[in-house]
């Protein structure tokens, strides 16, 4: 109603709505409240009056924003709504506010009592009485009650190990209580007392399964221990180990990443490969690499330091195929390059010094049983030292007489073999072809009539871990050539009348006069044994190709025939010149059988042309030097005669000491007479 409203209007509207206040309104604008009270003290002559004549314009109000809990508890069942600007909006009644807080009241017990059934401990609540007032879902589980309603029921009855009923008696509250209720049920609670206006009402226990934190609390000691294991592990590994995680930050660096890389840990942990990449720490980051490409990852790194390191990134998958670490195993190249330059520096030296001795033996060797002062002979040489070293077979050719064994004999004292094994040689020609397959394998015990009755190894047995030297080969049977084969193909033998095979490591070293190439295309030698064979071939020349060994032989025999002998024997001049001419047609082994025949059948120790066997003789040409003193004067031919012996006696015993010696003159004449001999 308006302020210019009749009083007795207002009175009807009132009666009639059933109400004792009404708001009074104009133009939407709130005046003020219109109370049958006020109406019903007035004279009857003032009825007629208007509203605004009684109205309360100083009632309370409220504001549309006030919230429930702050409108005053004074007022009379009805309370005007209105806006900032005095706009009338409505009135709200005491009924409403109830309604209003019951609502409430449910929402925060809705509230309150899904928040008790969400936790994870167990909660529960009794009243004064012992009482069960609150018993959530996570209690029935931890102490095992069914889905039942235990809400109105006595606490002892539902638990009876329970010490609510206690807290109730004592009013005060226990902390970490802890309590086995089962064997396998144990309890950590906190017991307190629900005070109101400092009255007891009730008593709240909150608890949780303490054998739960007990496990979590052994599974959390064995993580540790196993991050203590993989700490001391990667650790203890010599490359460095660079762990990070999906994004590439840095999770973890071990020890040795200091050392390789010369970063610290705290230049390490924490930090984004990314930006390590971008500030020049490392100039590509392996790491970055492996998250695209998805894939393990090795490439070299330089790092800031100066350090150059190889790293290969892997990457560690979950179940789903993501990435959510990646490992980085680093090295240091540089150390690597050290060992790798020492490694080379030491088998350069070794070699050299291999190389070195086996100079020194091949000299030696020389000095004993080889003579070589020709260039032909120097090859030779030269070529066998160097096969030596290997255990490749060789096959040696060469006229009969010209040192073949010799040679084969050096080839085993300057290998390894000769420290492991022995030097077997046989003649294949000098050994009837039913004996020689015994000879070279060997026989078991009663293989044959006559046969030794321990049996017998063979040459191939005996020089196991040696070399066997197989001489005029071209006389070697077609049908022993075949088991020859077999043994160069696998290495192993099998006696004559034996069942099982013997395992032998034996270098072979063939020789032979012949032209085994034109056998095989006669059909006399086998094709495949002879390339078998040939894998390095050694030609010894013939004496007469190399005349400058010729006298060299000849001093070196005479000097060791002189010492078998006890003789003092020395060759003049013209009968060197003589032998010189020669063509020896039975190489060395002739020039060493006639030099012992001369010393052994001469009586004067000054070997002359007389003393020469007579097909040398008659089959050498005498010498210009020769031809040259039978014409000179005879002072001159003294002269030079003496001259002759002097130096043969020097190059066969190196020294004016024996030399005089064996000439029967003084040490001062045959100095004196050589420096001149050496000047002129």
């Amino acid at each position: 109603m308006s302020p210019d409203t009749p009083i007795n209007v207002a009175l009807k509207k009132c009666i009639d709505k059933d109400i004792y206040i009404a708001p009074i309104v104009d133009l939407n604008k709130f005046y003020g409240v219109f109370k049958i009270s006020s109406a019903f003290n007035l004279e009857t002559t003032k009825f007629k009056k208007k509203v605004k004549d009684v109205m309360d314009s100083y009632c309370p109000i409220v504001l549309k924003d006030t919230l429930v809990s702050d409108i005053p508890r004074n007022f009379c069942l009805l309370l005007p709504v209105i806006d900032h600007d005095s706009n009338y909006l409505g009135i709200i009644s005491t009924a409403d506010i109830l309604n209003s807080f019951e609502e409430s009241i449910q929402y925060s017990i809705s509230s309150l009592r899904s928040l008790i059934d969400s936790t994870n401990n167990g909660i529960i609540a009794i009243n004064k009485h012992g009482v069960i007032t609150i018993f959530n879902t996570a209690a029935k589980r931890i102490l095992g009650i069914g889905d039942i309603n235990v809400v109105g029921k006595h606490i002892v009855d539902v638990v009876p190990k329970t010490r609510l009923p206690w807290i109730l008696k004592t009013g005060k509250p226990e902390f970490n209580v802890k309590k086995e209720f089962e064997p396998d049920i144990k309890l950590l609670a906190n017991y307190s007392p629900i005070l109101n206006n400092c009255e007891l009402i009730g008593a709240v226990a909150v608890f949780q399964d303490f054998s739960e934190l007990e496990s979590i609390s052994e599974e959390l000691n064995r993580v540790k221990i196993l991050n203590k294991q993989l700490d001391a592990i990667i650790n203890s590994s010599y490359d460095g180990i660079w762990i990070t995680d999906h994004e590439g930050k840095t999770l973890k660096v071990n020890d040795a990443i200091e050392r390789i890389t010369g970063l610290t840990r705290d230049e390490c942990i924490g930090r984004y490969m990314r930006d390590m990449e971008l500030e020049g720490t490392v100039d590509e980051s392996v790491t970055i690499r492996v998250l695209k490409e998805k894939k393990s990852v090795t490439l070299v790194q330089n790092v800031s330091t100066g350090r150059q390191t190889i790293v290969t990134g892997n990457p560690v998958f979950d179940d789903a195929g993501n990435i959510i670490y990646v490992v980085t195993n680093v090295r240091d190249i540089t150390e690597l390059s050290k060992l790798k330059e020492n490694l080379i520096r030491a088998k350069d030296l070794t070699s050299r010094y291999k190389n070195e001795i086996n100079e020194l033996r091949l000299k030696l060797v020389q000095q004993e049983d080889i003579i070589a002062r020709s260039k032909l002979m120097q090859n030779v040489l030269d070529l066998v030292s160097k096969v030596s070293t290997v255990d490749s077979t060789v096959l040696i050719t060469g006229e009969s007489g010209v040192g073949k064994e010799v040679v084969a004999k050096l080839i085993h004292r300057l290998s390894p073999r000769s420290e492991q094994g022995r030097f077997v040689s046989i003649n294949c020609g000098a050994i009837p072809a039913n004996l020689l397959e015994s000879e070279l394998f060997g026989y078991e015990k009663g293989a044959f009539t006559g046969a030794n009755k321990e049996g017998k190894p063979g040459l191939f047995e005996i020089a196991d871990n040696g070399s066997l030297f197989l001489d005029e080969l071209s006389e070697l049977p077609l049908e022993m050539q075949v088991k020859l084969l077999r043994v160069l193909q696998e290495q192993e033998v099998m006696r004559i009348g034996g069942v099982k095979t013997v395992n032998v490591d034996v270098r072979i070293i063939a020789a032979t006069n012949k032209n085994l190439f034109n056998l095989t295309h006669e059909g006399k030698f086998r094709e495949d044994l002879y390339y078998r064979l040939n894998v390095i071939p050694i030609d010894i020349p013939p004496l007469r190709e190399r005349p400058e060994d010729i006298s060299a032989l000849i001093s070196h025999y005479l000097y060791k025939l002189n010492n078998k002998f006890k003789t003092k024997k020395i060759f003049s001049l013209e009968t060197v010149d003589y032998l010189l001419e020669y063509s020896w047609p039975g190489n060395v082994r002739e020039l060493i059988n006639i030099l012992e025949r001369i010393i052994i059948t001469t009586y004067g120790d000054l070997i002359t042309f007389s003393d020469l066997p007579a097909h040398i003789k008659t089959s050498t040409p005498v010498s210009g030097a020769t031809k040259k003193r039978e014409s000179m004067p005879l002072k001159e031919a003294l002269e030079q005669y003496e001259r002759e012996i002097i130096a043969s006696a020097m190059e066969v015993y190196g020294s004016t000491r024996k030399a005089a010696m064996i000439l029967g003159i003084s040490q001062s004449t045959v100095s004196r007479r050589f420096r001149k001999l050496i000047s002129n």
